[in-house]
């Protein structure tokens, strides 16, 4: 199976609008919150904005002079254009803006401070934003996403534009609805900082949806500023349940530049692990088998999925044994953390993941939460609070990005994370999966 990854190049930065007013703001629940302009707020659902726009014209209108990308024609749907091209500066309507409980004060302060007070607040809890806005079917294809978190490009998945932007920005987005965004067409030769990513291929083709997200969520540890995956069956079939609005998926033309591809072939790929302290320091995790490590923790918006948890429950199965080190569990939502607890594992005899872990000596799953991915207070759950060794589903691991500076902190799969929590030692998962 191959897949390949082409680079585009869209940017952002700041259009200030004062005349337009959203009607009612929703700060943070824990983590996500939803916001609607000019709509009731939902009883079921809280956990995203939809902002106030016009009425869209087709990313088609008028005669297409030259073939864009996928991200180009996302662009030039929000503008309303027929197209946009490298070194545009384009007006580019919002479908729905994301805050959580860390970022979203300062962005409700500045919405405050600049369209009025008219603020409400909704204590519905769901999660870690990235995850839930998908459960909860915010992200749909052919759309724009912001949110006040890096990893808001997570939602790419959906074949949609998605990034992550500043407290100042998302205060005028809710108050307008509109960001302005400049393609740019000179690309760095770091990684792909400032790039869009677009995933392609019979192996992109053949995940779910979750691992998609997966996959666009660690664009931006290498400097993208958005990645996307073209909406099919898999995607449609994901928000059969989840939303009733319409959408209208774009997809890159056939003959639309790319600054460059890369191919690989992923038969030849074995597993990996990103050794201390950044996440492109990589090695296989078969070179990794003398480093003996303190604790394992699987979570966060990368690794603390319902198909996350259920990898994990795989490999504690078939190996039979118990964990060696502290084994932290963190559930992404709280849909995530009910499917812990109810969802039967296959071959397992009617087992529950709950059951498999308590049965392999791990901690108790967690409630939701991006707990100690993102460090914290020295009380937060699972933080290293002193210079340990922790294999972890997370997509960071800078100095202190878990608690104490001096930490080391390896990223793995579930997979990865799982088969070392059994030794004691950073582990090859393929020993106990056969």
């Amino acid at each position: 199976m191959a897949s390949s990854v082409g680079f585009a190049h869209p940017t952002s930065s700041l259009i200030i609008n004062k005349k337009d007013k959203c009607l009612s703001v929703v700060p943070s629940t824990s983590q996500l919150s939803i916001y609607k302009c000019k709509k009731p707020i939902s009883n079921n659902i809280s956990m995203a904005m939809a902002t106030r726009q016009s009425e869209r014209k087709p990313a088609t209108t008028g005669s297409m002079k030259s073939p864009m990308t996928m991200t180009e024609k996302l662009l030039a749907k929000g503008a309303e254009k027929a197209e946009v091209k490298a070194g545009d500066n384009v007006w580019v309507n919002v479908d729905v803006f994301m805050t959580n409980d860390i970022s979203g004060p300062g962005s409700i302060g500045i919405f405050q401070k600049e369209f009025g007070e008219n603020a409400k607040a909704n204590p519905d809890y769901k999660g870690v934003c990235h995850i839930a806005l998908a459960q909860e079917g915010h992200c749909r294809p052919g759309e724009i996403l912001l949110g006040t978190d890096s990893h808001t490009c997570t939602a790419g998945a959906f074949g949609q534009f998605a990034t992550g932007i500043g407290n100042t920005e998302a205060g005028f987005v809710l108050g307008t609805g509109a960001l302005l965004l400049k393609i740019i067409g000179e690309i760095s030769v770091a990684g792909a900082t400032y790039k869009s990513m677009e995933f392609v291929g019979t192996t992109i083709e053949s995940l779910n949806m979750e691992e998609r997200m997966t996959l666009c969520n660690m664009v931006i540890e290498a400097g993208g500023k958005n990645g996307v995956v073209a909406a099919d069956s898999t995607t449609f079939k994901y928000l059969e349940d989840k939303t009733s609005l319409p959408y209208e998926p774009v997809y890159s033309d056939a003959l639309a530049s790319f600054h460059s591809e890369f191919r690989f072939d992923i038969s030849k790929l074995e597993p990996l692990v990103a050794k201390p302290h950044s996440p492109d320091n990589r090695a296989l995790a078969r070179e990794c088998k003398d480093i003996k490590i303190d604790r394992v923790y699987i979570g966060s918006c990368t690794g603390g999925k319902t198909q996350d948890f259920l990898a994990a429950a795989k490999l504690f199965l078939a190996s039979g044994k118990k964990v060696k080190v502290p084994t932290f569990l963190v559930p992404a939502t709280q849909k995530v953390w009910v499917d812990i607890y109810t969802l039967i594992v296959p071959g397992s005899g009617g087992k529950t993941c709950s059951q498999i872990f308590e049965e392999a000596g791990c901690d108790t799953p967690a409630s939701p939460s991006c707990a100690a991915c993102m460090g914290g207070p020295k009380d937060t759950y699972a933080r290293m609070n002193e210079a340990q060794v922790c294999v972890s589903t997370t997509n960071r691991n800078f100095p202190g990005r878990m608690g104490h500076k001096e930490g080391q902190i390896y990223l793995a799969s579930p997979y990865t994370a799982t088969a070392s929590a059994l030794t004691g030692y950073i582990t090859d998962p393929r020993e106990f999966l056969h």
